[in-house]
Parts: structure tokens; sequence; C-alpha cells
């Protein structure tokens, strides 16, 4: 059985938060500070050469997690041991002195992690090969943007021999160039058998570079196992969380009710199987060119793929537009659902934004964002 590098037991933090006082003739009245729980009775390990990612959503303790295991600050109760020297990524900025340029800061920020200054000295051209910054490496900090800051700090973060590596949304930040410089030295990094804890809002990177995930909701532990199930029950909550938007236009001729979604032989929607939607609608006149679309969004808000319908003629009256996919193509997840009908020229005559959520439960499993059907055979050759 391997090491176990980060063991937290318990952990709780809160912060003291002032309320506004304020009555209701101007004056301000003194009330107690209130305590505001961050993180309440958190438990997991890491073990050594485990990638463990953290997910939830906003206002959850992610960061605060990260902070504690940082030591940037202490937890009200219960203990976390480290194992081995420890470096982070905690938030833009953190460790740099803004009026020292680049240069002094890789040092300085590698002082406060306890590394010594030869090994700095030796890993110095690919610290600023990697940040690509060495325009402006004597330049004050304080004249660089938030994406130059993390390009810097994680550079430092990757490159040093740090036993464990903490990043908080390091993806988040810099251009697509970068990011994909930071998944590949990511990668690297595990193959060494060093110990990475990641905190993302990207849930893909999430999926692509974490052996676990430890699921946070509200200060609390909500779940922890495979990347894939955490995720899924990660989009889940969240979606409860999204009011749906009914935008049905006002005196339009259309009005959208709902959707429903149908898998093989009524079961629920699976990667590969046959899929069925149905569009309910009402015209209220006639309407000779309506075009129907179903939009999956995926949660990061982008559109994953569209079922457009032909030009029809819709008569006073219910009914529905009827969809069928032959094979669901979407991987496994939680997607929600936009509904739009327009007229052939593209006035649109009624939308409902998230207006119902579509799961897809596991089927044909492969990785990536969709399945692509695919046979294959060998060919041997003549000569």
């Amino acid at each position: 059985m391997s090491a176990v590098d980060i063991v937290a037991h318990n952990v709780s933090k809160s912060y003291r938060v002032h309320r506004d006082g304020r009555s209701g003739r101007g004056l301000f009245r003194f009330r107690p500070a209130e305590r505001f729980w961050a993180l309440k009775n958190v438990s997991f390990d890491v073990r050594r050469g485990e990638t463990l990612g953290v997910v939830g959503p906003n206002g959850s303790g992610k960061t605060t997690l990260i902070k504690l295991l940082a030591r940037i600050t202490s937890p009200d109760s219960g203990q976390i041991t480290i194992a081995g020297r420890l470096m982070s990524l905690v938030e833009v900025g953190a460790g740099f002195h803004s009026e020292l340029s680049g240069r002094d800061n890789v040092f300085l920020n590698a002082a406060i992690f306890g590394v010594p200054v030869g090994q700095v000295r030796k890993r110095f051209d690919h610290i600023l090969e990697f940040s690509g910054l060495a325009e402006f490496i004597d330049a004050p900090v304080k004249t660089y943007s938030s994406g130059m800051f993390v390009r810097l700090g994680f550079a430092v973060a990757a490159h040093l021999d740090a036993d464990i590596l903490l990043l908080d949304e390091v993806l988040a930040v810099g251009d697509l160039a970068f990011q994909a410089r930071c998944m590949d030295r990511i990668e690297e990094i595990r193959r060494s058998g060093r110990t990475i804890l990641l905190v993302s809002h990207d849930l893909a990177a999430v999926e692509r570079l974490c052996d676990r995930v430890l699921l946070l909701t509200s200060g609390e532990v909500a779940g922890e196992g495979a990347p894939s199930d955490m995720i899924e029950k990660y989009q889940i909550i969240a979606a409860t969380r999204i009011p749906a938007s009914g935008s049905n236009l006002e005196g339009g001729a259309v009005v959208l009710h709902g959707v429903s979604f149908v898998g093989r032989d009524g079961a629920r929607p699976r990667t590969g199987d046959a899929l069925t939607v149905r569009v309910s609608y009402e015209a209220t006149a006639l309407v000779d060119d309506a075009v129907f679309t179903v939009s999956f969004i995926w949660p990061s808000g982008y559109i994953c793929t569209e079922l457009v319908s032909s030009r029809s003629t819709l008569v006073v009256g219910h009914g529905c537009i009827v969809f069928d996919c032959p094979m669901l193509a979407m991987q496994r997840g939680l997607y929600t659902v936009d509904l739009t009908v327009a007229t052939d020229a593209g006035r649109v005559l009624a939308k409902r934004v998230r207006a119902a959520p579509f799961r897809v439960d596991p089927g044909l499993i492969v990785q990536g964002d969709f399945y692509m059907a695919h046979s294959n055979r060998l060919e041997r050759d003549p000569n």
C-alpha cells in the first residue's frame, strides 16, 4: 500500500462576518460578529503519486481548503498532516512582491517554500521558457496582468522539486496555448510520481487529470470517488440551482410547453442508443415557416449540439415536433436544454432557456465528449 502524503481529519474553518447594523433612521447599531463556516468537518486523504481533484460551486470551501493545506491560514478545529515538501499556486500574485521584478520574485517565491537558491538557479531557464515572459522578467510584477502572474507562478511551482503540488484554478487564467502547456506539464508531474491536488471549474480537465475527485458543497463533503461519478453529481447539484427561463414571447404566435426524451424501448437516454425528442407547443395563429431548434448545453454554457427541424406549417392548436435520432453520440453526463421556434427568416417566435435538464446514462463508453460510431478491420501488407 502506497504512503499517504495528505491527511485531513474533521477540518473546520470559520470567519467572522460583520452584518450591517443600520437602523431605519440611518443610525448604526453595533451587532456582535457572526461566524461563517467555510469548512465543516472535512476529512479525506491523498496517497503518494495520486492526483485529487476538488470541485464544487462557488462558496463551497475549495479555496479555503487549499489555503489550509498551504498553511496560509489555520483550521479552527481538526488536523491536517502533510508528508513532504509542498508548493502551491493558490491565487493570483500570492507570494509575489509587487515592487520586485519577475526575476527577483522567482527566487522569493521559491524561498517561501524552502527551495534552495542553487536549485532555483539550475531551473531558472526552464521556468523562464515555460512562462514565456522573457521580455518582462526584469520588470516590476506590479506591471503584470493577472495572466502573467499565473504564468510565472505556475512555472515556478511546476519546475521545482516539490513532493506535493497544490493548484487552485491555474487553468482559468491564461490563453489557450498556456493552458495546453499547463495540462502537458501536469501530466508530466503525474508521471513522475508526485502528488497533486487540483481545484478547478474546468470539469473536462479534472476528469482527464485526476484519479479521484472530492465534491464540496456549502463547506461539507458531498461525495468522493471516481471523477466521472463526482462530476455528474456536481452537475446535478448545479442544475437544481439554476432557474429555468420561460421566455415565450408576449403576443407571439407560438407557446412552447415543454420537451421530453425517450431512449430505446422507453429507457432513459444512453450513449449509443436511439433517442426520441418531443417538443410540445401551442400555435395561436397560422405559421407557415416554423423551424424548431433543441440546443443541448454543456455545464460550461457552451452549446454541445443542436437538433434543427425542417420548415413546418403550424395550424392553430396544440401539437408536437418529434425528432428521431438513430444514435445518441453525446457522452454520459447532465446537460441543459434550450428550446427555440423561429421563422425560416430567423425571427424568433418563442424561446425557453434551460427548459429541462437532459441526463445521458453510460452506454458505449469511450474517452472524450462524443461517441463516434465506428468499426475496424485488419489489413495485411501484400508486400
